[in-house]
């Protein structure tokens, strides 16, 4: 594995080799993983260097995974999602000879009592940007300072976020030509997982009752999980579905990706839910398209820059811009813009409750936020004009972020993440993007029409569709 992943979190340098004398031959306790991120066994850099450290070691390797009781606003939706992935992923790693460590509680404060209590060698964890998650490393890289070190590996994404620019990039343009630098060095195969550790763990690993610890989790169970509504299908989580989804995608849509603005031409990946919760490596998924020569080569690019280019833009912009969800994360010619029309009328206000429901005057709106609710997913294309319709409709930009965001945390599987949060900035403040034609509300922020919308695909078909859904989920499908 290249070294440049792996970050030692005390310091915020590279883990080489100073890192690599504090955890010398004499260390006797085990190498922990600290899964947070990456949830999967497969294609999994974190777990590689974990296994790689405890086999240099001459020590056991344990996965630990502590289970929060909130998490910015999901409900049993994702949880859910989550629990029952997890206890897939929990097969995964037993049947390579490493046990998974559930706790449970606040995740920096349990793994750190947890790693003390077993005189852990080293904590490898797993790279993430949010300002949640952020707090926790740094919690956990407190409590483990003078005891072990606290690795960090970036697993996300396919050139290390780190790697790939020290600082928040300005426009896709200006961290493209660094990405396509270090992608022949990154993109390349990723290991099996090796055997099972050569020293066994011998600790006790209680039993978990997945199905237990999902029905007495205490969260929000009005938003209910995709598929428990009639007529909605399963989304069903962890690796295998995953890899399921990717290979069928590769096979019978990717060489329409052509397609992909048109919500009804069903030629998206349909990977968002599991690569937000790490059961698909973005890496493997990349790899697949690059080996799939059945496809067009315009269509391969698109994908491969949907998901590697945007999604690490996502990254460098959140780690580096931590008031991502809020205003004044904008550019300033944004900020100027919308502060100049901050007084002008706008078209319609709605609250947030009449939003959730879907009660506007704008029947695409209403469609995309019906498939919202119901499905846990909208079309990327949609999800943008979902965005800034709001902002049309809300007092102010801060109004409109608090309730953009609260939606999508709450409804969307894939909420709560890197992606979506650079979505909401992009449409509502023009983060990576750029002034244009100046309109009433918005200012210079560019727009995106309902007739606009006409002009790329069937809205009515899309419209009917998604009334047919809400129709065929009944009352409980209107009500969250």
């Amino acid at each position: 594995m290249d070294p440049r992943r792996v970050v030692d979190t005390h310091g915020g340098a590279p883990a080489r080799d100073a890192d690599a004398a504090r955890v010398g031959k004499s260390a006797r306790g085990p190498v922990l993983y600290w899964m947070h991120r990456e949830h999967r066994a497969r294609d999994n850099w974190a777990l590689l260097h974990a296994h790689a450290e405890a086999a240099r070691l001459g020590v056991p390797l344990a996965v630990a995974w502590c289970l929060a009781d909130s998490f910015l606003g999901a409900a049993i939706r994702q949880f859910g999602f989550l629990l029952r992935g997890m206890a897939e992923t929990s097969r995964h790693l037993a049947a390579a000879g490493i046990p998974l460590v559930v706790l449970r509680g606040n995740p920096p404060q349990e793994v750190v009592r947890y790693a003390r209590s077993v005189a852990a060698s080293l904590v490898v964890t797993d790279f993430d940007v949010l300002r949640v998650k952020r707090a926790w490393l740094a919690s956990a890289a407190r409590g483990l300072a003078g005891f072990c070190p606290l690795r960090e590996v970036d697993g996300r994404n396919v050139v290390p976020c780190r790697v790939a620019s020290p600082k928040r990039e300005y426009a896709a343009r200006t961290l493209r030509p660094n990405i396509h630098r270090l992608l022949p060095e990154f993109l390349t195969s990723i290991p099996a997982l090796p055997p099972a550790p050569a020293t066994p763990w011998t600790l006790p690993v209680p039993e978990v009752d997945w199905a237990a610890l999902r029905d007495g989790l205490p969260v929000d169970r009005s938003v209910g999980e995709v598929g428990s509504l009639p007529g909605i299908p399963d989304i069903v989580p962890g690796e295998d579905a995953a890899r399921a989804t990717l290979d069928d995608f590769i096979r019978t849509r990717l060489h329409r990706y052509h397609l992909r603005n048109d919500p009804n031409a069903g030629a998206v990946s349909g990977l968002s839910p599991y690569l937000h919760f790490g059961m698909l490596s973005a890496q493997r998924a990349a790899l697949a398209a690059q080996a799939h020569a059945g496809a067009p080569d315009d269509c391969r690019a698109s994908f491969l820059e949907e998901l590697i280019m945007r999604r690490e833009l996502a990254d460098n912009f959140c780690l580096h811009a931590q008031d991502y969800d809020a205003v004044t994360c904008f550019p300033g010619w944004a900020l100027a813009t919308l502060d100049k029309h901050r007084r002008d009328p706008r078209p319609a206000l709605y609250d947030e409750g009449q939003l959730a429901a879907a009660r506007t005057a704008d029947p695409l709106w209403n469609a995309a936020q019906t498939e919202m609710v119901l499905t846990g997913r909208m079309h990327g294309y949609l999800r943008m004009y979902w965005a800034k319709q709001i902002l049309l409709w809300s007092p102010t930009p801060e109004d409109a972020m608090r309730t953009a965001v609260a939606l999508n945390d709450r409804y969307f599987l894939d909420g709560r993440d890197s992606n979506g949060y650079t979505g909401i900035v992009w449409s509502m403040g023009g983060v990576h993007d750029r002034p244009w034609g100046e309109r009433p509300v918005q200012g210079t922020i560019r727009s995106m029409t309902c007739n606009g919308a006409r002009s790329k695909f069937d809205v009515g078909a899309y419209v009917r569709r998604m009334q047919a859904l809400r129709g065929d989920a009944g009352e409980q499908g209107t009500s969250a």
